[in-house]
Parts: structure tokens; C-alpha cells; sequence
């Protein structure tokens, strides 16, 4: 029966070695589809320096509504704007939606207005009601934070799946066979 034992033991380990480096490699491909994923999904959504870009974007097309559209009403001059901005993230290849670019044009606005209001007595010269309501400025509050924390998740999946390295096999000590007596019997 040991002799059975012994010769049966080298295959038992190759077996299990052979069924944990097929769920490793499991797990790992788990792991970079799941990395795969998210990358995506990040590279989906704008990123920071997009952001201020855009920010910068809806300041200049503000500023040229105000100026090169003197005569013209506060939709009009928005509708301006907008297209501007809309032009120039399209050279840049960033597609925004229009909500989120006229959210940016409306904080210019109020940013402009509200440098006014402390420099000078109240005048105004764009009257332009908001037209983002409360629950899109949460959604894209939301956007941030959802980005915020995909990135910080793929940068763990990206420190996960870095680089394994190779586990060393692990041969049993063979073990000692000690006899066992049996006592003398007399008949």
C-alpha cells in the first residue's frame, strides 16, 4: 500500500500545481478583462484637463457672444456661444453633450457677472437665464466623482495585475518509512 502511495504522489502534486496555475490564470484574466472595462468606461468620460478646457473654451466663447454680438438678445448670444464652444472641443476631438457645455458657458457667465457686481454698481450686459436644471447639475457632480473613483480603481487593478511573479514549486520531503514491529506469536 505505501509503494501504491509513493509512486501515486508525484502526479498528485503535478495535478494540483497544474488546477492552481489554471485558477491563477483565471483570476489574472479576470482581472484585465475587468481592467479592460474600466478603461474604457474612463476613457468614456472626460477627463480633468478636458474639464478645464472647457472651462476656458466657455469663457472665450462668452466673452466673444459679449463683444461681437453687441445688439443682439441673451439667447441669441448664448446660441453663439455655444456654437463656439461646440466648434472647438469638436477640432479637439472631445464630444461633450450640449447641456454640459452650456453649463460651463452659464458659469462663465456667472463668474463674469458676479467680478462685476464687485467691481462696478450692477449693469448688465447678457441676460441669460440658466437653463440647467438642479438635478443635471448632480448628474454631472456625479460624473466627477464617479471619474474620480474609477480612476483611483484602476489604478489598483493596474497595481494588481502589474506583474505576477512565478511561484516557485514546492517538492514534499520524502517521507521515512520506519518498520513496524509486530510481535512473535508462538503456536
Amino acid at each position: 500500500m505505501q509503494t501504491i502511495i509513493e509512486t501515486v504522489q508525484p502526479y498528485v502534486s503535478t495535478i494540483a500545481t497544474a488546477i492552481l496555475g489554471v485558477l491563477t490564470a483565471i483570476v489574472i484574466a479576470g482581472l484585465n478583462t475587468i481592467k479592460v472595462k474600466a478603461n474604457t468606461w474612463i476613457d468614456a468620460r472626460t477627463t480633468e484637463s478636458q474639464r478645464v478646457l472647457l472651462h476656458k473654451l466657455a469663457e472665450e466663447g462668452f466673452s466673444l457672444a459679449k463683444t461681437a454680438y453687441k445688439e443682439a438678445d441673451g439667447p441669441k448670444k448664448l446660441q453663439e456661444a455655444l456654437s463656439y464652444v461646440t466648434g472647438q472641443l469638436e477640432q479637439k476631438g472631445i464630444t461633450l453633450t450640449p447641456v454640459e457645455v452650456q453649463a460651463a458657458i452659464e458659469k462663465a457667465y456667472l463668474d463674469y457677472k458676479a467680478k462685476q457686481k464687485s467691481i462696478t454698481p450692477q449693469t448688465s450686459i447678457v441676460t441669460v437665464e440658466p437653463k440647467i436644471s438642479l438635478e443635471e447639475a448632480s448628474q454631472a457632480a456625479a460624473k466627477e466623482a464617479v471619474s474620480g473613483l474609477a480612476a483611483k480603481l484602476n489604478d489598483f487593478l493596474a497595481q494588481a495585475t502589474a506583474e505576477v511573479s512565478p511561484v516557485a514549486k514546492v517538492q514534499p520531503e520524502p517521507e521515512t518509512i520506519v518498520p513496524v514491529q509486530t510481535p512473535e506469536t508462538t503456536e
